[in-house]
């Protein structure tokens, strides 16, 4: 295939795959926007001027970051497990897999779906938050990457999960049980200085901890864990789920039963 008709087939999946979740809007976008709005209610106008200030910032400023990047973890990743899940089951995934299109462009396509979603969502539950809090943002260039770069390996992990599932409800399991636990211990409703010395360290070992702190960082300047290190974890990851995703494309037998 030439550069242009590579060019199309991106296009064309990526216009697709925000056309379905922009068709099912009241699917998509608005039951994190009604989520997060009874968060910031909750923990921001509620709890907040109970627990006072954390590492300087009203509580609800402090929290704002996590919540935002919470719903876009969420949504990247249920964009694309639900997407290429349905692609799946619905067999039309084997007309791309025969189809000349390369294997990195399909893949490409449903991440930048997904991406897109996440961002969707993201910037709603941002405009939401002006309405409890003041957002700050000290240095864009890093609030925007990382908000990207975590969008993209969450996109990379839904893909990962909707080539093994093999039912609907397969779908949800890791969510559930995996991505919602490792995102409440993230860091999102409290600073892990908080947290004895072992805890501290069991935290390290979460890598949505890195993403959070590190977007954090980008709109507050403050931050429980080194920014190097933090972009090193998430481009590691990166990496390392998209040479696994194009494996899978490549040599799954269930993508073709």
């Amino acid at each position: 295939m030439s550069n242009r008709e590579k060019w199309i087939a991106f296009v064309t999946i990526l216009v697709r795959e925000i056309r379905r979740f922009m068709r099912i809007w009241q699917q998509t976008l608005l039951p994190p926007a009604i989520t997060i709005t009874l968060y910031f209610v909750i923990f921001g106008t509620l709890i907040g001027p109970r627990i006072g200030t954390m590492e300087g910032f009203s509580y609800i400023e402090f929290v704002a970051p996590g919540l935002i990047m919470m719903a876009v973890i969420t949504n990247a990743y249920g964009n694309v497990v639900s997407s290429f899940y349905g692609a799946k089951f619905g067999k039309s995934i084997e007309e791309l897999l025969v189809s000349p299109v390369p294997n990195y462009i399909i893949l490409i396509g449903f991440i930048m779906g997904g991406v897109a979603r996440g961002l969707a969502v993201g910037l709603i539950v941002t405009l939401l938050s002006l309405f409890f809090t003041k957002l700050h943002v000290q240095h864009l260039l890093i609030t925007v990457s990382v908000v990207f770069l975590t969008a993209v390996l969450f996109s990379l992990a839904g893909f990962v999960n909707a080539v093994f599932a093999r039912s609907f409800d397969d779908i949800s399991i890791i969510p559930t049980f995996v991505l919602t636990p490792l995102t409440y211990l993230g860091g999102v409703f409290y600073s892990i200085t908080m947290l004895p010395t072992f805890w501290q360290g069991v935290s390290h070992a979460n890598p949505i901890l890195y993403m959070i702190n590190a977007f954090r960082y980008g709109m507050l300047g403050i931050s429980d864990i080194n920014l190097a290190w933090a972009f090193t974890m998430i481009g590691g990851f990166i990496v390392v789920l998209f040479a696994f995703c194009l494996h899978l494309l490549e040599n799954s037998k269930g993508l073709r039963n």
